[in-house]
């Protein structure tokens, strides 16, 4: 069974502006994860745009839509990923030395049943695809920091 709530945060020397740039351009979300090799939005920067994302673990590929569901410049970008129901989030925070980044995937209610066959089928189970998870969190968080301190 999925966590409800799995969850980073880095602090970063950098504008919320400046890290909003980096994370509310999707295009560069295979440049940030290490499970994402494309995302493509169809449509301006606002809920109900939806996208289409290409994910990846070693040498199995797999394709996932979504759907945008909160846009607020420079505070928080999220999206509901249809193939699992699970809502990924971004939310930036000013602090007095930038920006907090906090990276989240809620599955307060669950996720979807063929979700939970395939990651335990393909994937080693649950537990650890969610550890996994949590590692390219980490990994997400700390090149969005690195590029934008620099």
């Amino acid at each position: 069974m999925a966590q409800p709530l799995l969850r980073t945060q880095v602090d970063i020397d950098a504008s919320p502006a400046k890290v909003w740039a980096l994370v509310s351009d999707l295009r560069q979300m295979p440049r940030w994860s290490p499970q994402c090799t494309l995302m493509k939005q169809f449509g301006p920067l606002r809920p109900g745009t939806r996208t289409v994302n290409v994910n990846r673990r070693n040498f199995l590929f797999w394709p996932t839509t979504s759907q945008l569901t909160e846009v607020v410049p420079e505070r928080k970008l999220a999206f509901r990923v249809n193939e699992n129901n699970t809502v990924w989030s971004y939310e930036l925070e000013p602090t007095a030395t930038g920006t907090r980044l906090i990276e989240t995937r809620h599955a307060e209610n669950g996720v979807k049943p063929m979700s939970n066959l395939l990651v335990n089928a393909v994937m080693g189970g649950v537990p650890s695809f969610e550890r996994e998870l949590v590692d390219g969190m980490n990994a997400s968080l700390s090149r969005i920091k690195a590029a934008a301190e620099s």
